[in-house]
């Protein structure tokens, strides 16, 4: 059985949504849906109750999802064992929501990719749900998050600050939230949402939701819009003239967090990742040294 139509199930089954599965796992929604169709013909009965907005798991998807899960973990174990065994280097597993990818780890991984030769990585994208099970179940080495988890097992450390500010492709003045076009809201985690509600309120209904910085910029340099981005991610673009930041939104703080199992048996290579990784400024070239 092709191990990615278990991993759609699992992302399925956690979104309770085919499209935002779909977009967690870069995929198209006709992709997901035909996946999950290729599993039920496999297990012969309907794992999910098809309804709009409100994907349930049939009692047979809820008697298939342990197996799945240890049947993922499994095969990760297996595959760092024979790694270990055949090539003799160290394995640490890395993961992240989407928009820590957009907004760090795809800089910071650079970094570890460069200074640990001898350190194989494994890199996903996950949930915030998974992120932690994973942690909790040490198949997962280290998570990069929004908000963390507050798990006694797990060691939490700070990693990065960075500022989402307001832009816009339309020329505009904009002088309060209700002025704002074609709004395209991102997930930048709960403390946002909440700020958001209250800081931001009176925004228009958002054009569309997602949970990818890199989706809301594309759509917006596409068809025209507004969001919130990463100060890094957009300054190119206000410099090009492309984006306009909007002086008269508020500006957000938002911290990212590293989290690890506080008796990780790869503790001694995790002590370095986390060296690299807390770096201030993860999108400085990397230094090699001798």
């Amino acid at each position: 059985m092709d191990v990615e139509l278990i991993k759609t199930f699992l992302e399925v089954k956690d979104c309770r949504h085919f499209g935002k599965a779909a977009e967690n796992l870069y995929l198209t929604q006709a992709a997901i849906s035909t996946r999950v169709r290729q599993l039920e013909r496999y297990f012969g009965v309907p794992l999910f109750h098809r309804a709009r907005n409100n994907i349930q798991l049939t009692l047979a998807g809820e008697r298939l999802v342990p197996h799945a899960e240890n049947m993922l973990n499994t095969l990760r174990m297996a595959k760092q064992d024979v790694a270990l065994a055949s090539e003799q280097v160290a394995q640490i597993s890395i993961a992240g929501t989407p928009n820590t990818w957009d907004v760090y780890i795809h800089d910071a991984i650079s970094k570890i990719y460069i200074n640990q030769p001898q350190v194989s990585l494994i890199a996903e994208i996950l949930s915030r749900e998974q992120l932690t099970r994973q942690l909790l179940e040490r198949t997962l080495d280290v998570a990069i998050l929004f908000d963390p988890p507050k798990v006694e097992e797990l060691k939490i450390e700070p990693l990065h600050m960075f500022k989402l500010i307001p832009v816009t492709t339309f020329q505009n003045e904009i002088s309060k939230p209700s002025d704002v076009q074609r709004y395209i809201m991102i997930d930048w985690g709960t403390s946002f949402i909440n700020w958001h509600a209250k800081e931001v309120n009176g925004i228009s209904i958002p054009a569309i939701r997602t949970s990818t910085a890199r989706i809301a910029l594309d759509l917006m340099l596409q068809c025209g819009g507004s969001a919130y981005l990463p100060d890094m991610l957009a300054r190119p673009f206000i410099e090009q003239g492309t984006l306009f930041e909007v002086e008269n939104l508020p500006v957000f703080e938002r911290e990212i967090f590293s989290a690890f199992h506080k008796e990780n048996e790869n503790e001694e290579r995790i002590i370095e990742i986390k060296q690299l990784l807390r770096k201030d400024d993860p999108e400085a070239p990397a230094i090699m040294t001798p």
